[in-house]
This record gives structure tokens, C-alpha cells and sequence, in this order.
């Protein structure tokens, strides 16, 4: 069984930085890809960036230009470097990994204050 658990999220002010880190249980050359979502109150999950085997990349046009994923395949971990974070960034982020299924951490929680 895939556990993937996320950590760094936090309050932090508008305009400031934060890392996400997403530590998988497994190798994360297994899976066809990697993602962050996100679920802001009283809205649906959004997807915001993912990383593909090959190492490429995309994102949202929301945070493209503030946002970055990358991965240590060492680590068995993907990050989501997120910069000029703005109030609407706020939500719960979630990491998933895709194979044969879609497999998803538990959420970290985002605030970004005004």
C-alpha cells in the first residue's frame, strides 16, 4: 500500500514563501506521476502542478510563474516551492501519485494572510 504524507504547510503573509515536501513510502519511479492538489472552503479540488516520470513539468495558469515542483528521487519525495503566495492560495494541499490508481495524502493546510 502507497502512503504518501505531506508536511510544510502553515500560516504565512501575503507575498511570503512556503515549501511543501511529500515523502512517498515506495519508489517514486513507480508511479506514472506525481501531483499537488489543492481544496479551498466550500470549493472543489484543484489540481496545481505535476511532475511526470520523465521529469516534466506543468501547473495551473493560477500559480505558474509562483509555483515550483520538483523531486528527489534519492528522498522518494516531491516539493512544491510556492512564492508570492496570495489569500486565495489558501486551502488544503494535496499530494497524489498515479500508477494503476490515484493514491492521495492527507492534506496540509495553507493560509495565506491578507
Amino acid at each position: 500500500q502507497v502512503q504518501l504524507v505531506e508536511s510544510g504547510g502553515g500560516l504565512v503573509q501575503d507575498g511570503g514563501s512556503l515549501r511543501l515536501s511529500c515523502a512517498a513510502s515506495g519508489s517514486i519511479f513507480s508511479f506514472d506521476s506525481m501531483g499537488w492538489s489543492r481544496q479551498a472552503p466550500g470549493k472543489q479540488r484543484e489540481l496545481v502542478a505535476y511532475i511526470r516520470s520523465v521529469g516534466t513539468t506543468a501547473y495551473a495558469d493560477s500559480v505558474k510563474g509562483r509555483f515550483t515542483m520538483s523531486r528527489d528521487n534519492v528522498k522518494n519525495t516531491v516539493y512544491l516551492q510556492m512564492t508570492s503566495l496570495k489569500p486565495e492560495d489558501t486551502g488544503v494541499y494535496y499530494c497524489n501519485a498515479n500508477a494503476s490508481r490515484t493514491y492521495w495524502g492527507q492534506g496540509t493546510q495553507v493560509t495565506v494572510s491578507s
